[in-house]
């Protein structure tokens, strides 16, 4: 690509011009002064629509249970019955630890969880039905209605494959919901492959999950894993994919861009992991696909040596941060200490703030993207731009986490 078209391309994309997937290819593989230009461009466009607000949602990590039916290549928050490790919280030890959660500050209660381990572990099954259930999305709409009820925290349920039944549910007791979309490729579930033998992990099957959550206008977070093995070509259809969603529904609130990170005791252990040339990349390529209205996010805590120089790339947004739990997906990657955030954040040039698990343009049109009985619990904790309460949160003693 000359130096000329890729400016021509960047200033069609600060006009508002759709970049075609042909030219997101060409992009893809700019270095030296012209990379430096894909992230200037990615970072004016954030700026023109953004400004220098950069959000994060003080958050409780609640990982359900980590039975789960998939073996992922690259997953260590799977376990089987009987591993070590292995659980599934009750009620009390959900609220238990919410309840800390809304003493620091805390607002969003996200839960993480497998997806349907009743399908092959008996001891699931047993679970549930000492409880009445069936199904672990029964369950989780049990948990979330208790977390709303007894604290006023703000469910966001990240469970997986979801049928309209389901969101429609959940979509009473939960103000978001998310489903990462990770990548539109069906290679990846070939044998070898990162989800070879996680049957919910089908294309397919996720986008018609998300294009669901379209329909219910369901304020959703979706996202892109990279760095397990696809393409340039993969990774941007994968963009695409949602940008087509979004247009169509308008329900999709942020877009995380998520880099793989090495564990010795996953399959993909000897596989390489993304830099932050490949990150950053990607991300601005995410800014200018998505648009500038469009919340992009990187997780801090995935690249802690350098997460604050994503904003030269268009982010603006760092996702869930927990002041009181781990990452219990990345286990080994500590949050950064949410003073170190706004530090970083503010020599950047931005302001750091906290948010809701629901953004200020879908508390907007509340009447239209929120369940009417979540409205007053939206209500008491945003502030009248929609955000959180500024400084309402605090570093806890870490050594009273029991999760």
């Amino acid at each position: 690509m000359t130096t000329r078209r890729l400016l021509r391309l960047l200033k069609e994309c600060l006009d508002g011009r759709a970049l075609a997937p042909g030219d997101a290819l060409l992009l893809s593989s700019v270095e030296g002064d012209e990379f430096t230009a894909l992230l200037g461009a990615a970072a004016e466009l954030r700026d023109r629509h953004k400004g220098r607000i950069v959000t994060f949602s003080p958050k409780v990590f609640i990982p359900l249970t980590n039975l789960c039916r998939d073996f992922c290549g690259y997953c260590t928050f799977r376990k089987a019955p009987g591993e070590e490790g292995a659980r599934t919280l009750s009620p009390d030890e959900v609220l238990e630890t919410v309840r800390r959660a809304g003493m620091m500050g805390c607002t969003e209660v996200l839960f993480s969880l497998g997806d349907k381990p009743e399908a092959i572990y008996p001891e699931m099954r047993e679970f549930l039905r000492q409880r009445g259930h069936r199904r672990t999305l029964e369950y989780l709409y049990e948990a979330c209605r208790a977390v709303l009820e007894e604290t006023g925290l703000l469910p966001h349920a990240n469970p997986g494959l979801m049928a309209r039944g389901d969101l429609e549910r959940l979509r009473q007791v939960n103000v978001s919901m998310g489903l990462m979309l990770e990548n539109v490729s069906e290679r990846l579930m070939e044998p070898g492959g990162p989800h070879a033998d996680a049957p919910d992990k089908k294309p397919s099957a996720r986008l018609r999950t998300l294009a669901e959550a379209g329909r219910l206008r369901i304020p959703f977070t979706t996202g892109i894993l990279i760095g397990i093995g696809e393409t340039w070509e993969e990774r941007i259809a994968s963009l695409y994919a949602i940008a087509e969603l979004q247009q169509r529904y308008g329900n999709i609130q942020e877009v995380i861009v998520q880099n793989f990170r090495v564990k010795p005791e996953i399959p993909m252990r000897d596989h390489p992991q993304p830099d932050y040339d490949q990150e950053a990349r990607t991300l601005a390529l995410a800014r200018l696909i998505l648009g500038g209205d469009m919340n992009i996010q990187a997780p801090p805590n995935l690249t802690p040596e350098c997460y604050d120089r994503y904003l030269n790339a268009g982010i603006n947004d760092w996702g869930g941060v927990s002041p009181v739990t781990r990452d219990f997906i990345n286990p080994e990657a500590p949050w950064p200490e949410l003073v170190e955030l706004a530090d970083r954040t503010a020599a950047a040039g931005f302001t750091l703030r906290p948010r809701l698990p629901i953004y200020p343009e879908y508390i907007s049109r509340a009447e239209r993207f929120i369940a009417p009985e979540l409205i007053p619990y939206v209500e008491r904790l945003c502030g009248e731009d929609g955000l959180g309460a500024v400084g309402g949160y605090h570093e806890p003693d870490r050594s009273d986490v029991r999760l």
